[in-house]
């Protein structure tokens, strides 16, 4: 039967798809020829909705797609003045389609606004070229590849969240038909396992329907890696047509040298686009690279590679030949060889190469592509470059037309890439970070980042650490015993919950990570020991049973009901133990459970079995070290043995293979994590407060782009150029690679009205910490003798709150200058466009009376309090530098900083601080390891200057700013090349 409701709201919507558009009237016209009787009252619309589910959903999915397109859009001409995932976006959409209170309501009501982050964006200025009606235009595989994402089970919010993050990139490449060809050079950050092939997926896709034709993806630096990649853009963009080029699926003879067709058991998922796309007047894709085949010399590579035209007389990038040529597609390893032949043949056709608008993208672009050749050793006038850097830097000269995009989740060595090396792959036309997807276990799903609760008050409940993190302390053993226990009672509950209902595709692998050693010696010993482990468990025994009962009532039974209590859950051991069993002849399949994974060949890994894509079930501990760690997606993992000590920031990052997506077992994730590791004869480790560090300054990284990729007067605040000099503020250690050169952009003031300002390299000299004390004494003298008590909201503003005590007092802006002016950093130029800013607030930028100085006091019975110079007892505070940095991790409490963000947004209140006064928040940190170092600090109630860091951290009123609103302000240091990011350094 003809659902007519749902046939007409179809036709509309679709019509719509650019913008939305008076719904009643338009609805009238779909329905006047077919369906002239129909009700196509707002009553019956909200009628049809409410019961919906009766229906099979269909009118909500359509709706909720229409809408969440709508709120997700960048700047759209028919509202271009409200923000995306807004109310404010959403009523406009609902005045355009002219729709009433009532229903509006039912609509909110059945497709909530999805508050999502977006993509952040730090781009040059771009000739805008893609336009939804264009992209409408031409759209094949665009929507197809949506097809699949939603087929796969993909929410509206996340397939429009990848429209809008895709778009992005898209938009600023050249326009693939514009007579004059220009390179762009973009850089896409993401996270550690967190669908960066999706993204690239997707801007493929908008790719060649806008016009590109030839796709090059350097897929990693293993074939096992390249196919993986290889076999994704086949199933989910390629298609089953293009694949088959007219071979027929069914007849056994005319599949000969064609993957996947007859021996993927995935086969019948790849997508289907009805007919070969040329048959439904687009365009064909040429695969030059298959599953099992990187690219190779081609005998009749030069006729493969030249692309038709239609019109001899046009250029291939006019219209009238680009869109009907068809597109070429290579997914090539990161390999000296490989990309040596694709030079070569390419050099053989250079004739047309000029024409073809090319798209590069580079996947893990921080690995192998970087240059990183000493300059210091390079020939005076030269540059020298690494093997894959050369071949990378050879194909973009010689492909004029090339847009390179390069991916990557540790963005610091693409961001610091020499800019004024104009053939190398510095980003400096875009640099877009993607947000973080729904679903995803991140560093904020293991450590408690914003925690405002003392440790003590810590739970599995409110406490990601808890809840996650199994730490291995020299007390505690080694614990691998147990994590092994762990990987198997997971396995039991996984299989538990697919018997019970819960789809059991993300179950299908299920894997343990051990990193201990990069030496691979020690790899194969550990190896054996687990195996051997394995193997003396007695996992059918009373005493195996009784020790896996032990760890489920102790940790698993209490998260899982706490975390998942959606999701089937046993209630006693016993009702789990019949899967144990299970579990074990999975992991133990073929003897030994255990696979070391340390080579470097693709011989190595294809003797492996380890293509989770092609086995039905990898149900394995891994033992292994770098090759674990980048690129290489551990699916299934559920429990991580981390040891591993490094001192490279990137490195430890990518070993984070514990993050990812964990659909039905987020829950049942483990990091076993060491806290004291070796690391010198006299020293040792905390990896687990190493990792948090790291991120910290990924998350700083990210929120800064987010805070300056707001344009002012539609121009950008800052461009990818000017990040590497915005970064290095905060990263010191950030230089450019030649000693000869220097960041030509200088940054000379950041303004941050309503922001907090946490300066955090402090001196590392004793007799610098001393004179920097005695610099606070008269602001120290200020403070009152009786504490005030502030209260914080608690979690969702609901509640008493916590009451926080602090001393207090109000000093006037100059008093503060003048301190802030005279004290000393680790680093020259520090603190100073923070200062350069402040200074302004004298009235000439805007007015700043006073400022409220809080010193927080502990509440803890542990507290440690001392005189200062002089001034009334104050808490001590301990805090830890970052390994082998002057800078400390973080200086302001959570709650303390939400106290005076609160203060900051309630100033004009009755009782409230003014709308002319900052707020500080202010520390005597004393640098260790335990209290004890505090203690040690304090002789006779006196704290030594020489062991105290007084730290703050500033909120200036909301109001400290002008009306540019614009918070960064760069100056050129050689103004006769404003727009070189690089230049020579004035001789010595």
């Amino acid at each position: 039967m003809t659902d007519i409701l749902l046939e007409i709201h179809t036709a509309v919507l679709n019509g719509m798809a650019t913008s939305p558009r008076h719904f009643a009237k338009t609805a009238e016209l779909v329905a006047e020829d077919d369906f002239p009787d129909a009700d196509l009252g707002e009553e019956a619309f909200r009628t049809r909705l409410a019961e919906d589910g009766l229906h099979g959903g269909a009118l909500t999915a359509l709706w909720s797609r229409a809408l969440t397109a709508w709120d997700f859009s960048e700047n759209p001409r028919w509202s271009p003045d409200t923000e995306p995932r807004t109310d404010e976006r959403r009523t406009a959409a609902y005045e355009r389609l002219r729709l009433g209170d009532d229903l509006r309501k039912a609509l909110d009501t059945a497709v909530p606004l999805a508050r999502a982050a977006g993509a952040v964006v730090i781009a040059r200025e771009h000739t805008p070229w893609y336009t939804p009606e264009r992209a409408a235009s031409r759209a094949f595989y665009w929507p197809a590849y949506e097809r699949k994402l939603r087929e796969k089970g993909w929410s509206d919010a996340a397939v429009a969240s990848l429209d809008e993050a895709s778009r992005a990139v898209v938009e600023r490449l050249t326009d693939p038909e514009h007579s004059e060809g220009r390179q762009v050079k973009g850089l896409v950050v993401g996270y550690v396992q967190s669908g960066k092939t999706a993204n690239f997926t997707g801007v493929t896709a908008k790719a060649i329907d806008a016009g590109y034709r030839l796709v090059i993806v350097l897929g990693g630096t293993l074939n096992l890696l390249r196919a993986q990649t290889q076999r994704r853009l086949d199933m989910e963009l390629v298609g089953q047509e293009n694949i088959l080029r007219g071979a027929d699926p069914e007849d056994v003879d005319t599949l000969v040298g064609i993957d996947y067709a007859g021996d993927d058991a995935d086969w019948d998922v790849f997508v289907k686009h009805g007919a070969r796309p040329s048959m439904l007047r687009a365009f064909d894709i040429e695969r030059l690279t298959t599953r099992d085949n990187d690219y190779k010399s081609l005998a009749q590579g030069i006729r493969v590679l030249e692309v038709e035209k239609r019109d001899h007389t046009l250029p291939l990038h006019d219209p009238a030949n680009l869109h009907h040529a068809a597109a070429r597609i290579m997914v090539v390893k990161k390999n000296k060889a490989v990309l040596t032949k694709l030079v070569k043949d390419l050099k053989q056709i250079r004739g047309i190469l000029g024409e073809l608008p090319t798209l590069i993208i580079d996947d893990e672009s921080d690995q192998a592509s970087v240059n990183t050749t000493d300059p210091k050793k390079w020939e005076k006038g030269s540059t020298e470059r690494t093997a894959i850097n050369g071949l990378i830097s050879e194909l973009l000269g010689l492909l004029p037309r090339a847009q390179y995009v390069g991916y990557t989740a540790t963005p610091f060595a693409n961001v610091f890439i020499d800019p004024g090396d104009t053939e190398d792959i510095f980003p400096s036309d875009f640099l877009i970070s993607l947000p973080r997807p729904h679903g995803y276990m991140g560093v904020q799903d293991f450590h408690d980042l914003d925690s405002p609760l003392d440790p003590a008050e810590r739970t599995i409940a409110n406490s990601q650490q808890e809840a996650h993190v199994r730490s291995i302390w020299d007390h505690t053993d080694d614990r691998l015993q147990e994590a092994m226990d762990s990987f198997l009672l997971t396995g039991a509950l996984k299989l538990y919950r697919a018997d019970h209902g819960v789809p059991d595709g993300p179950f299908r692998h299920h894997t343990m990570l051990v990193h201990q050693s990069v030496r691979t010696d020690d790899h194969a010993e550990l190896a054996l020991r687990i195996n051997t482990m394995w193997h003396q468990a007695g996992y059918t025994s009373a005493e195996g049973h009784a020790r896996l009962a032990g760890l489920w009532a102790a940790d698993f039974s209490s998260v899982s009901r706490t975390r998942a209590a959606d999701l089937p859950n046993p209630a006693s051991y016993d009702e789990l133990r019949p899967y144990i069993s299970r579990a074990k002849q999975l992991i133990g399949r073929g003897g030994n459970p255990v696979v070391v994974v340390n080579g470097d060949s693709d011989r190595y890994f294809a003797q492996l079995d380890l293509d989770f894509d092609r086995t039905p079930n990898v149900w394995k501990i891994l033992v292994g070290g770098t090759k674990l760690s980048r690129g290489f997606t551990v699916e299934g993992l559920t429990v991580t043995y981390y040891r591993r000590t490094t001192r490279q920031a990137d490195t430890l990052m990518q070993m984070g293979r514990w993050f990812g997506f964990r659909p039905g077992y987020r829950d049942l994730v483990r990091l076993y994590i060491g806290r004291e590791e070796p690391m010198t004869k006299t020293s040792t480790a905390d990896l687990y407060e190493a990792f948090e560090a790291i991120c910290r300054d990924e998350e700083v990284f990210r929120e800064q782009l987010a805070q300056y990729a707001v344009l002012v007067d539609g121009k950008p605040q800052v461009i990818p150029a000017q990040v590497p000099p915005l970064v290095a503020q905060h990263l010191s250690w950030v230089k450019p690679s030649a000693r000869n050169k220097m960041f030509n952009a200088e940054l000379v003031e950041i303004r941050s009205p309503g922001r907090p300002i946490e300066p955090a390299a402090y001196p590392l000299s004793p007799k610098a910490l001393e004179r920097n004390t005695e610099r606070w004494r008269p602001l120290l003298h200020a403070l009152a003798l009786q504490p005030a008590t502030f209260t914080v909201p608690g979690d969702g503003h609901d509640g008493p709150g916590r009451p926080i005590s602090a001393l207090t007092a109000r000093v006037s802006h100059s008093r503060l200058l003048a301190v802030l002016s005279s004290l000393e950093w680790e680093n020259e130029g520090h603190f100073r466009p923070h200062l350069h800013y402040l200074a302004q607030l004298d009235g000439r930028l805007a007015t700043v009376e006073d400022w409220l100085l809080i010193a927080p006091q502990h509440s803890q019975s542990t507290r440690i309090d001392a005189s200062v110079a002089g001034s009334v007892p104050m808490s001590l505070v301990r805090r830890s530098r970052q390994d082998g940095k002057p800078s400390f991790s973080r200086i302001a409490g959570v709650e303390h900083q939400q106290l005076a963000k609160r203060l900051i947004e309630a100033a004009a209140e009755p009782g409230g601080t003014g709308l002319q006064t900052g707020v500080v928040l202010l520390y005597p940190v004393v640098e260790g390891k335990s209290e004890a170092d505090v203690a040690a600090a304090v002789s006779r109630g006196e704290a030594d200057p020489c062991k105290v860091v007084m730290a703050f951290t500033l909120i200036p009123p909301k109001s400290a700013t002008d009306s540019t609103q614009r918070l960064l302000r760069f100056q050129a240091r050689d103004s006769r090349y404003r727009d070189s990011a690089i230049v020579e350094a004035p001789a010595d």
